[in-house]
């Protein structure tokens, strides 16, 4: 097939640089969706589930596959940067909507950035030396910033090497799980166990399922980097589906074997440290330096990866008149949307150093999810819209019941605690201010006259 010829930017400006095949896109894919989410999220999801915590983490993974066909059909028509808020625009033509929509999608990237920067320098650092918090995680972002502005080429091929090494520290869980029950160990009835103390089983699945589903979502960034991919059309469907199967099982067999080998309120009790509770009962004497340096370069995938997205979207909303012009702008030797890299980098300095990330984590995948069920809708709406070149197309159906299913996960009814409401709101508040500033700015450019949304 031959490549379509898809980026939009202003004729002054440079593009951006292609260099991103199957195989590359296939590790970007993986490495943004294992990121440190099921390091951080297996106690959380124990606690609420019990012994049972494989069975929201699949749960997560089936909703998040059917969106994925939604994806999928939505970059084949349309392989340029911005993502979900692109497919938004095409579909609705709402300008107010579309900056909602990317605000969203930037605040979970920017928030797992600026996350993992705070863990970083809390956390996996601290293991082997103590500095000073905020000002590691400033640092850390200002290197990200760096590798992010030097090339995709060279982000996408360190993405390699980190996503191998974070893949390596759950291979290892899973490893020592089989070990301890090949050995006797385990207790199997645990894995069928779900925790109805004060609520029913349905809302016990659900609830830790909503909270599960944190750790699947990912494989939506890798749509914004489509203008830097070598044939997108192509290449996309396979290694976003493919990614995302990986993903799945290595978390299956991870909460499996936790759950095989540690009680439900003991995984939930040690909270982030739930695996290394797991690998200090399957394996005694384990150096636990090992997974704290395995750590230190999930987070940096992890962060990494985020960065490169968030830049991505800003400067494909650019490109679609969303956004002021400057956003578009193309570094003409490195090939790199050097204005987003910068903007997004500064506000991920702001958020490290000033505001508490931890209570964002329930918030972004709440955002997510409903960003999820916009785009399931879109896909439907855009068939009307035909293009000239053959692409992925998603049965009508899929669409229709993940659109559903991401709703009932943001509803009340699947168990989400009220405190990610409240802190929707304020980050919705926040996003409706800026929508006002870009229009003011736009219209501003445009010389006082009518500004487009």
């Amino acid at each position: 097939m031959a490549e379509v010829s898809v980026s939009t930017p202003r004729p002054e400006e440079p593009q951006l640089r292609r260099v991103m095949g199957p195989k590359l896109l296939l590790f970007f894919v993986v490495g943004d969706i294992i990121g440190t989410g099921v390091y951080a999220l297996t106690g959380q999801v124990a606690g609420r589930v019990g012994g049972a915590l494989w069975l929201p983490f699949l749960l997560a993974f089936v909703v998040a596959f059917m969106t994925a066909f939604s994806y999928l059909e939505l970059v084949g028509k349309y392989p340029r940067a911005a993502g979900a808020a692109l497919y938004t625009n095409k579909a609705f033509g709402v300008p107010f909507l579309t900056f909602m929509v990317a605000f969203a999608v930037m605040c979970s990237g920017i928030t797992s950035a600026s996350s993992a920067a705070v863990a970083f320098g809390a956390t996996y650092l601290a293991a082997f030396v103590k500095l000073p918090t905020v000002l590691v995680a400033i640092a850390f972002v200002l290197l990200l910033a760096l590798v992010n502005f030097r090339g995709v080429g060279e982000s996408v091929k360190a993405n390699v090497v980190l996503t191998c090494i974070e893949l390596s520290g759950l291979l290892i869980i899973i490893g020592v799980g089989v070990w301890a029950v090949l050995n006797g160990e385990g207790e199997p009835a645990r894995l069928v166990e779900v925790d109805t103390a004060d609520q029913t089983w349905l809302v016990a699945i659900t609830s830790a399922t909503s909270l599960a589903f944190f750790a699947m979502v990912g494989f939506e960034d890798s749509v914004n980097m489509a203008e830097e991919c070598h044939e997108p059309v192509r290449i996309f469907p396979r290694a976003m589906l493919w990614g995302m199967v990986v993903a799945a099982t290595v978390y299956v067999l991870v909460s499996v074997t936790s759950s095989l080998l540690v009680p439900a309120g003991d995984l939930a009790s040690a909270e982030s440290d739930a695996l290394l509770k797991v690998l200090d009962v399957g394996a005694p004497g384990f150096p636990r330096e090992i997974f704290s340096a395995i750590g230190l370069f999930a987070v940096i995938n992890s962060a990494l990866i985020n960065m490169l997205m968030a830049s991505r979207l800003l400067y494909g909303l650019a490109n679609e008149r969303v956004l002021p012009p400057i956003f578009g702008r193309v570094h003409p030797a490195r090939r790199t949307p050097w204005v987003s890299i910068v903007f997004t980098s500064l506000i991920a300095i702001v958020l490290v150093s000033f505001a508490d990330i931890s209570a964002l984590g329930g918030t972004t995948a709440l955002l997510l999810l409903v960003v999820f069920a916009i785009v399931n809708v879109a896909v439907l709406v855009l068939r009307r819209d035909r293009v000239a070149h053959r692409h992925f197309r998603a049965p009508t159906v899929i669409p229709a019941l993940a659109a559903v299913f991401c709703l009932y996960l943001v509803s009340p009814f699947s168990g989400r605690p009220a405190q990610d409401y409240r802190v929707a709101a304020i980050l919705l508040a926040v996003g409706v201010l800026l929508w006002l500033v870009n229009w003011l700015v736009k219209r501003i450019l445009a010389g006082g006259g009518t500004a487009e949304g």
